[in-house]
């Protein structure tokens, strides 16, 4: 006999339901809260939106940049760092999780691939794009992560920074890297996970069709560049975010002394860089 809950369904909707609910919620509100940023973002102030990177050793090369492009530093290193490993030079470029395009703009601009495509969930943020950045080769189109909209073996790089702990289900969107990527294609991954899920995520990549090539740990260059963009942070949200949402962004953004912040203090969560390759099996 199938056991059942308190409203007389059989057990397991219930646990179907416990598990699915969480993840269209944080769905929900990150795309809210994209949404809105968006919507906020008229100068170059919120081109990024990820958490920086800067070098720990005072003595490395400093990345050279557009005066234009100075204020954004410390997430442009965050880029310069993850594509460091592939050379893009007439490359087929995706970036999933692209937000108002900083990153992919300064791709197109340094790096000069072939072409240059940046996709997001959010429709405001893409329009956006579209309004903000004219560069050949490079444009700008809605899409989720979890169901690309391109044919097979299309890209020869995806990019994928600061966004897959928002996608309900991982597994999905490395098939769908896969798919898209050409033999010997790469991915460059770079987000963060509290500790204890690593090596869940590793299950995960190790389960998919592509290799790891490169593992790495930069949570302390991460700390750093927060702590060195925690001043104006704090100035941007008090221009720009209702008081309301203060707390909200402050623990996204990571400035010091939010949970978010604290969690990579302590350790308690891990910021990963990782590149893969789609090889022939």
């Amino acid at each position: 006999m199938k056991r059942k809950g308190k409203y007389g369904a059989p057990a397991y909707i219930f646990l179907l339901i416990k598990r699915i609910m969480p993840v269209i919620i944080k769905g929900k509100l990150n795309k809210m809260l994209y949404q809105y940023l968006a919507t906020k973002s008229r100068d170059s102030d919120l081109l990024f939106w990820n958490f920086g990177f800067a070098p720990l050793n005072p003595d490395a090369k400093r990345l050279f940049l557009k005066d234009s492009d100075e204020k954004n530093r410390l997430y442009i290193q965050l880029y310069s760092h993850v594509i460091s490993a592939v050379n893009l030079k007439e490359k087929d470029v995706l970036e999933v999780g692209c937000g108002l395009g900083g990153g992919s703009s300064f791709i197109m601009k340094y790096h000069k691939p072939k072409s240059m495509i940046g996709i997001d969930f959010s429709e405001k943020a893409i329009d956006f794009c579209n309004s903000n950045h004219s560069i050949d080769g490079l444009s700008f189109s809605y899409g989720q992560a979890e169901s690309l909209p391109f044919e097979k073996n299309t890209f020869d790089v995806v990019i994928n920074l600061e966004s897959s702990h928002c996608y309900g289900y991982m597994e999905r969107f490395l098939n769908e890297v896969s798919r898209v990527l050409r033999l010997n294609g790469y991915l460059l991954i770079a987000d963060f996970r509290a500790k204890d899920q690593i090596s869940s995520l590793q299950d995960q990549l190790n389960r998919s069709d592509l290799k790891f090539i490169k593992e790495e740990i930069i949570t302390p260059n991460v700390l750093k560049a927060l702590e060195l963009d925690n001043e104006r942070k704090l100035e941007l949200i008090h221009k720009k975010i209702p008081k309301l949402l203060n707390n909200s962004f402050k623990y996204w953004w990571g400035t010091k002394g939010s949970a978010k912040y604290e969690s990579f203090n302590t350790g308690e969560e891990e910021y990963f860089n990782y590149v893969l390759q789609k090889l022939d099996s």
